[in-house]
């Protein structure tokens, strides 16, 4: 294995460990303010902190899928690349959201916007390695 196909896979853990810090973070926003599970209300803090958590998740069911087949069918260095502008975008996001929500527009846009590129065309990839196989 080449070490520019290890690029995605370290797009991939740099992901996981932004979603690991918003897991983190809305588990300490709980403990902090002493509001007991299951509940998901309570403290503005903790409900900043558990909305980020519950939009990284969102974001990875797309982005982590989108990155790799990407990264399989059109080039995997361009796609790490907008894997990495999403992981930026995502630690943005996750720092303006808990400071002002109104101001987390930037790192939103910073990670929606790779996920798409990635997601259409890892369509136009599938759809091209399918044209060339027949």
């Amino acid at each position: 294995m080449q070490h520019r196909d290890l690029f995605p896979a370290l797009v991939t853990c740099l992901a996981l460990l932004v979603y690991a810090w918003n897991f983190m973070s809305a588990g300490q926003a709980r403990g902090k303010h002493k509001i007991q599970a299951p509940a998901t209300a309570g403290h503005p803090e903790f409900e900043r902190k558990l909305r980020i958590q519950e939009n990284m998740i969102e974001q990875l069911i797309v982005f982590l899928p989108s990155l790799w087949i990407f990264c399989l069918t059109v080039q995997p260095l361009i796609g790490a690349a907008l894997g990495l502008v999403f992981v930026i975008g995502r630690i943005i996001y996750s720092l303006a959201y808990a400071a002002d929500p109104s101001k987390r527009g930037l790192g939103f846009g910073l990670g929606i916007f790779p996920t798409l590129i990635l997601l259409l065309g890892g369509l136009v990839g599938v759809i091209r390695d399918f044209m060339i196989d027949m």
